[in-house]
């Protein structure tokens, strides 16, 4: 009897387990089924706002894709940029890895100050860059060749360095500067216009100040209106000419709830938005011709992008290939060719009260090349080329430069 009790008993824990297990492979089934369907039936967008960037198409098939692998790479990244409530999932995997006291999370560091700091890459392109800047000076035939600068911009990870974690590889290690002098060093014949010095003495004025303006964004890998300012003296300075003082601007808070490019890779809810602050000369007569859409203005500054999340795109009312600006009450007739990133777009509103036109290039758009245009603008004194050293490796500009 005690036999047949046992076995009744095995059998009852068999079932129970057996059941068990259907339930949960059901349970699995229907909830990649629920996935899948949801996957398939959400809108999918182009663009993703709170990243600001373009978002992954489903690839074309071809053999030699697939057999590269880039094919099924694609659809990978297809896949992770239209993943169902991909902001909330981000911002939950934040709090966990926040939680646990990681310092550093999606290649981004948690610094002092409520400083979120990009992680610095070493890049892969270096003799491509040296190499497309010296196709730039090589193919201007005019005077403009004579005075050609060339303006390499660190970040946030070099000039606040000391904010990084104890831990951080970059902590105490100035690469950005190691690469920016290769650069350099292996075109002398582009006048070396070097910001470094001044943002770092800026930098060590505000730990003893009680009131400071910083010089890069918490939240965006761009640096400050206050920032672009003091690489504009580190400009005057090389170039011999009188700046003018911040009294001589009109500052506006236009937004404090800023939250950029940085923030979007963590999208951590409970970081507090920022303020930008414009500067405007109230002397100047500007007129901006975006030559692409042929609007006309007499601003720098798009206020429209106030009411979205890219808000940075306000200055120079976002990305054009070419930007023709005209000062009437610059202090001299010269005219500058401007090649660019999107540091530069909050430094021109200094620039101009220097310059009676500036050309400003940004060459991921423009299709013709620079020189090209300096040669047939015979009245182009001067030629400033202006790169972050974050972006500098991957920004496709670099490609069209000459």
């Amino acid at each position: 009897m005690q036999n047949k009790s046992n076995n009744n008993e095995d059998n009852l824990l068999w079932g129970v387990r057996n059941v068990g297990n259907v339930i949960t492979v059901m349970t699995v089934t229907l909830a990649i089924l629920i996935f899948g369907v949801w996957f398939m039936v959400s809108p999918k967008q182009e663009f993703s706002e709170s990243e600001n960037r373009q978002l992954a198409l489903w690839p074309t098939y071809t053999f030699q894709s697939l057999k590269d692998g880039s094919y099924m790479s694609s659809i990978q990244k297809y896949l992770s940029d239209h993943f169902p409530a991909r902001d909330q999932f981000m911002t939950l995997k934040t709090k966990a890895e926040v939680l646990m006291g990681k310092q550093e999370i999606n290649n981004i560091y948690l610094a002092k100050d409520g400083y979120l700091i990009e992680a610095y890459d070493e890049p892969k392109q270096n003799e491509k860059i040296i190499t497309q800047y010296g196709k730039l000076y090589q193919d201007i035939t005019t005077d403009a060749k004579n005075n050609i600068k060339l303006m390499l911009v660190p970040t946030a990870v070099t000039v606040y360095n000391d904010k990084l974690p104890a831990s951080a590889p970059d902590r105490g290690v100035l690469k950005q500067l190691e690469t920016m002098n290769k650069i350099y060093e292996a075109r002398p014949e582009m006048k070396r216009i070097d910001c470094y010095q001044g943002l770092l003495e800026a930098a060590q004025a505000e730990k003893t100040a009680s009131e400071f303006t910083p010089l890069y964004y918490h939240t965006d890998h761009h640096w400050t209106t206050y920032g672009a300012y003091v690489a504009y003296r580190e400009y005057c300075k090389a170039e011999g000419i009188e700046p003018l003082p911040e009294e001589a601007f009109t500052k506006t808070v236009v937004t404090d709830s800023f939250r950029g490019t940085v923030y979007s890779k963590l999208n951590d809810t409970t970081v507090p938005g920022e303020e930008i602050t414009i500067y405007e000369n109230p002397d100047n007569a500007l007129t901006v011709d975006y030559t692409d859409s042929h609007e006309v203005t007499d601003t720098l500054y798009n206020r429209d992008y106030l009411e979205k999340k890219d808000k940075y795109s306000m200055f120079l009312n976002n990305l054009h290939p070419l930007i023709e600006i005209t000062n009437e009450t610059a202090d001299s007739d010269k005219v500058m060719v401007l090649v660019k990133d999107s540091y530069a777009n909050s430094i021109v509103p200094f620039l101009v009260n220097h310059y009676k036109k500036i050309y400003v290039f940004d060459t991921r758009y423009y299709r013709f090349g620079p020189a090209s245009f300096i040669n047939e603008h015979p009245e182009v004194t001067d030629v400033l080329v202006l790169y972050n050293m974050n972006t500098i490796d991957t920004d496709l500009g670099i490609g069209g430069i000459f």
